[in-house]
């Protein structure tokens, strides 16, 4: 897995607040099921809706026994979108008001406001039998009512596509370019900025996929480049952050084997290498590293039960600064579906990989996850979410450990195919419980009206 992930997935999940997650149900184009998960906004980098990626719905791989609430296609509810020649146009806008009860996320004289966020954005997917590609555009207007030191606007642009070679086997990839902020609930976001960071994002994903009778080979090559911006301090000057800047290569190569139509197991190994612009300048750490990990599993389906995958294995991040330890031990990815019935889908997840982090004293740490949302289809047009995560985080150089506790709950309600509403609560929570750190509690209420076309 690459680098920063947590600070890329919450940046991103507040850029997105306003609209594309919190109605992603409404908006799903019609005859195409979501591919963002229920309550997680995609992350730059993701594929995008409507360039389907399964090789063949026939094939020993697939899965698709059941739909899952938050991915199943709402016939009356589906936006129609715009024709364009051999593509279909998704306009929408969503406007959200939030209220906020501790918008610095600090542990003392904690600060509350309301914040208003409009979400204009387009998608535009081919209509093509063969092949697909798929563009977007987005932006976020975060306004606070009384503190506009935390304003923020934020866009997105991407290109996506997926050529198929043959019947079993495609080239998919994309490019996403986004001017994000980094939330100040990340434990890298500096307490003494007089506003949140702001940092550009590149990202370039290319994948393989060939499968020749039980056997499936998978390649992967993804680029990403981080630049900061070095926020204004709280008493004057800046808050350096170039310090942060960073190529980072991730290579991945995969081989499943199907035992049956139902089961297939796996052996997947990931390499990375981590390269920042200032390494070490000024006597500062040589954040510098590469990583590999190794992990072995099952793909699944227990008819249409259950389904998911489960890998375990090892990981590993070297430093070529010889002032900070290696970090390696166990590593673990898993995502596990239950469908008790038809109308409501569990979803279990679990990861622990390594992140970079831009902590004094330390290069990265070591972070475990796991979490379960349940989607309720109380109606056909009424979808019911609640969420619950725990993870740690253990910083090793400098004796620092972080738990965290994020629970969520959310009523989307349909009016039609054009509008859609949503009402939100979402709780996060660190502790500290060793070392030194920044402990915090933050709720936020929401509630969002979505158009689309």
């Amino acid at each position: 897995m690459i680098g920063d992930k947590r600070i890329l997935a919450a940046g991103t999940a507040m850029f997105l607040a306003g609209g594309y997650s919190s109605l992603v149900l409404a908006q799903t184009p019609a005859g195409q099921p979501s591919t963002a998960p229920a309550g997680q906004p995609a992350a730059p980098g993701a594929e995008r809706q409507g360039v389907a990626l399964s090789t063949d719905a026939a094939d020993l791989f697939a899965r698709d026994r059941n739909v899952a609430v938050s991915q199943r296609p709402r016939e009356g509810y589906e936006a129609r979108g715009l024709r364009m020649g051999a593509f279909l146009a998704y306009p929408k806008l969503s406007v959200s008001a939030e209220a906020n009860d501790n918008i610095y996320a600090t542990d003392l004289n904690e600060v509350d406001d309301m914040i208003w966020r409009i979400t204009p954005e387009v998608n535009l997917n081919s209509d093509w039998s063969r092949h697909a590609l798929g563009a977007y555009a987005r932006a976020v207007l975060a306004r606070y009512q009384d503190n506009d030191n935390e304003n923020t606007t934020d866009y997105a642009l991407g290109v996506n596509g997926r050529l198929d070679l043959l019947r079993f086997t495609n080239i998919r990839g994309s490019f996403d370019w986004g001017d994000l902020t980094e939330p100040r609930t990340s434990p890298d976001s500096p307490g003494t900025a007089a506003e949140p960071v702001k940092y550009n994002l590149s990202t370039l994903n290319l994948i393989g996929e060939h499968t020749v009778n039980r056997l499936r080979f998978m390649g992967r090559y993804q680029y990403q480049r981080f630049d900061y911006e070095s926020p204004d301090r709280i008493g004057g000057g800046i808050v350096e952050q170039s310090y942060r800047d960073r190529d980072i290569n991730l290579f991945l190569g995969r081989v499943d084997y199907a035992v049956s139509p139902a089961t297939a197991v796996f052996f997947e190994v990931t390499g990375n290498n981590r390269n920042y612009d200032l390494p070490g300048v000024g006597g500062a750490l040589n954040r510098d590293s590469d990583g590999i990990q190794f992990l072995a599993g099952a793909n699944f389906e227990l008819g249409a039960v259950a389904r998911g995958e489960v890998g375990v294995g090892y990981l590993e991040q070297e430093f070529d600064d010889p002032a900070l330890e290696k970090i390696d031990g166990f590593g673990a990815r898993a995502q596990v579906e239950w469908f008790p019935t038809q109308l409501t889908t569990v979803t279990f997840n679990g990861s622990r990989t390594v992140e970079d982090s831009a902590t004094g004293g330390t290069g990265a740490y070591l972070s475990s996850n796991v979490g379960v949302t349940v989607d309720h289809e109380l109606m056909r047009n009424v979808i019911l979410t609640a969420r619950a995560a725990y993870g740690e985080d253990e910083y090793d150089e400098i004796g620092r450990k972080d738990e965290r506790q994020n629970a969520g709950l959310s009523a989307t309600y349909l009016l039609n195919r054009s509008i859609g509403l949503k009402a939100s609560w979402a709780y996060d929570r660190r502790d500290t419980v060793k070392g030194a750190g920044d402990s915090f509690k933050q709720n936020i209420f929401a509630a969002t009206i979505t158009a689309q076309f």
